[in-house]
Formats: structure tokens, C-alpha cells, sequence
């Protein structure tokens, strides 16, 4: 993929089908490195699932036989000498189920993959799934830009859904004006 926003948008579409309430999306970011964190509350997978997950003939999908969201995230943490880690819980045990994927990447490495334009992926995200809860948290060197629907929801009450027109574009105006703010712009980077 051309931008890491869009493996992020794959992994979340995993949580979603996955029936997550909460899909928490984490950005750390230092001077050198980048740490993309999702965390979902989804009924997650067992071990003998888990052990093949980042094959890209073993899918969960009915309409083909491939995945390669995993696979393709895991190769481009890889390319930067980073990393892929995935740990599950799967729903009926003692312990809250879910699955974290976390990637880890050498920013200043030549393959290293842009991030390309995160604000359009979660806004993506909470257009097409309104039910579900998303927290964003990008965490720059001395900066921090942040969205928390469960927030957005106390304001809005029931009657208006996080995918209404209004709520989307002052969804994309909070992220953008945040990122101006702090002086960054992810399609940049």
C-alpha cells in the first residue's frame, strides 16, 4: 500500500467485522520512530487462528481466499528493520476478549512508507460504521491530536448520528485544525 493510513483503515475494517464496540487507533511518534497501536474489543481469535493469521492464503473473508492486509502491514514495518506484533483474546474466556495489532517502523529508513492522509481514514471509519466507538490519539514529539467519539456522543445525544454530514465535517475540521495547530500535516509526512 502507498500509505500507512490505508493498511490502518484495513486493520480497523478487521475490528469492525470482528464486532468491535471500540476500536482505538494510536499513532506514537518520535523523531525517528512511528508505533501504530489497534486495539479492539472484537470477539478477537484463537491461538491455532492466530498462529496463521499474517498468511495471506489464510483469510477470514467468504468472497476470496486472500488476505493481505496483515501481511502487507507486517512487510513495510519489516522494510524500515521494524516490526508486527498481533496478541488476541477470543470472547468466552476470563479475560476481556479483542486483539491488538501493533507495527512498528524506523521513520528515517529509506522504505520507509508514508502516512498519508489519517484524517480521511477515520473519518472514513466512523462514516461507514456509526455504532462503533473510535478513540484516535496521535502522539508527535511535544504535540497531540485526538478524537474520542464516546465524547462526541454525550455532546450529541441520540438523536443525532456520528455520521450525519454536520458531525463528519466538524470531525474532519477538529482533526485538520489540530494538525495545523501543531504545525503538522500527515499528508506530508
Amino acid at each position: 500500500m502507498k500509505e500507512l493510513s490505508l493498511n490502518i483503515l484495513d486493520v480497523a475494517k478487521n475490528s469492525v467485522k470482528a464486532e468491535a464496540s471500540l476500536i482505538e487507533i494510536e499513532l506514537i511518534e518520535t523523531e525517528k520512530t512511528l508505533l501504530i497501536r489497534i486495539k479492539d474489543d472484537g470477539y478477537g481469535m484463537d491461538k491455532e487462528f492466530l498462529s496463521r493469521v499474517l498468511d495471506p492464503f489464510s483469510t477470514s473473508r467468504t468472497t476470496r481466499k486472500v488476505g493481505l492486509g496483515l501481511p502487507l502491514l507486517k512487510l513495510a514495518a519489516e522494510q524500515t528493520e521494524g516490526s508486527l506484533s498481533i496478541s488476541s483474546v477470543p470472547r468466552g474466556g476470563d479475560q476481556p476478549s479483542g486483539t491488538t495489532v501493533e507495527a512498528f517502523f524506523h521513520k528515517d529508513h529509506i522504505d520507509f512508507t508514508p502516512l498519508g492522509d489519517i484524517v480521511s481514514t477515520i473519518e472514513l471509519l466512523i462514516q461507514g460504521n456509526p455504532d462503533i466507538d473510535f478513540r484516535f490519539v496521535h502522539t508527535m514529539p511535544d504535540k497531540e491530536v485526538s478524537l474520542d467519539t464516546r465524547e462526541l456522543r454525550e455532546v450529541l445525544g441520540d438523536e443525532v448520528p456520528l455520521n450525519d454530514f454536520a458531525v463528519l465535517s466538524w470531525i474532519r475540521g477538529s482533526l485538520e485544525e489540530q494538525y495545523e495547530e501543531q504545525g503538522s500535516n500527515p499528508d506530508m509526512e
